[in-house]
């Protein structure tokens, strides 16, 4: 039997209890699905993610059918999802995968760290949850555990730093397949009981051992974290913008786009980015249409 850091199986043991019966961690699922998974669920809650998940792979079961698709199509399925740019990325990936890997999702970090769009930590979460490697995931949730169990701080920093990587790598169990339960496990314990405001520390496996816990639970001295409104930024006018394109069959004219938003200055910025982001293509006749849209 091997032996574990202390916090690992008390952690691994609520898990078996507690974990949500989500699609995209049943036995059988593809390692695309996984990767559209990790993808889709980047800044984005579970429940927003179910049912594009499974509209998704319905259309687009494989990489090679995605990347049969064009950009367009991507962006136009992803319909309100936020953050766009990531279906632009999933379609690279896709391209990348048919024409290089034979359409098969490579196994190594390495081979998934050059996808397109495809960042440290994904590549690290589809190569420990498609293909049960040890690999250290570090997603907003499993920060926050780590920060407040061993640093004894409210909340991480605002981005992973080396130490943060060392301290999880410290932490994975030598068999990989454990090492790969472990790291979905305390990522779930991030979602449903540490979580951000309000954590339920009365049904946290680990809490008699919580840094910050014993300490009283301190508050962050650092500075607190700024939300801005979605309503009104720039954000929510690219979104208008998008979903003008997408509602139509047709490219829209600059007339169509004008009546999105009033405000002409932030409406002309906000197209001017997603024209730079790759997400709206102009038209010499003044027209607008998604990235490798049919010209009509």
């Amino acid at each position: 039997m091997p032996i574990l850091p202390p916090i690992v199986s008390p952690v691994l043991s609520w898990y078996a209890r507690h974990a949500r019966d989500l699609p995209w961690r049943q036995p059988d699922t593809t390692p695309w699905a996984v990767l559209v998974s990790e993808i889709m669920l980047q800044q984005t809650p579970v429940k927003r993610v179910l049912p594009a998940y499974t509209t998704w792979l319905a259309r687009w079961p494989t990489p090679a059918a995605m990347a049969a698709a064009t950009p367009g199509d991507a962006v136009r399925q992803w319909g309100r999802l936020g953050y766009p740019r990531r279906a632009l990325w999933l379609h690279a990936a896709a391209v990348a995968i048919t024409a290089e890997f034979h359409g098969e999702v490579p196994r190594s970090y390495a081979q998934l760290r050059g996808l397109p769009g495809i960042g440290g930590y994904t590549a690290a979460a589809v190569a420990s949850f498609a293909f049960r490697q040890r690999h250290a995931v570090l997603d907003t949730n499993v920060r926050r555990v780590l920060a407040r169990v061993v640093s004894g701080a409210e909340r991480a920093g605002i981005s992973p730093t080396a130490a943060e990587h060392r301290l999880a790598t410290s932490l994975l169990p030598e068999e990989p397949e454990i090492a790969a339960t472990w790291a979905v496990a305390v990522m779930e314990l991030g979602a449903l009981v540490c979580v951000s405001r309000s954590p339920r520390c009365a049904d946290c496996p680990i809490a008699a051992s919580c840094a910050w816990q014993l300490a009283g639970k301190p508050a962050s001295d650092g500075p607190a974290r700024r939300t801005q409104s979605y309503q009104g930024a720039d954000r929510y006018v690219r979104g208008r913008l998008l979903q003008a394109l997408r509602s139509s069959a047709d490219p829209v004219s600059q007339a169509g786009l004008d009546k999105t938003w009033e405000d002409a200055t932030q409406r002309t910025r906000a197209l001017q980015g997603l024209i730079a982001d790759g997400l709206v293509e102009p038209l010499e006749d003044g027209r607008y249409q998604l990235p490798g849209s049919l010209i009509t």
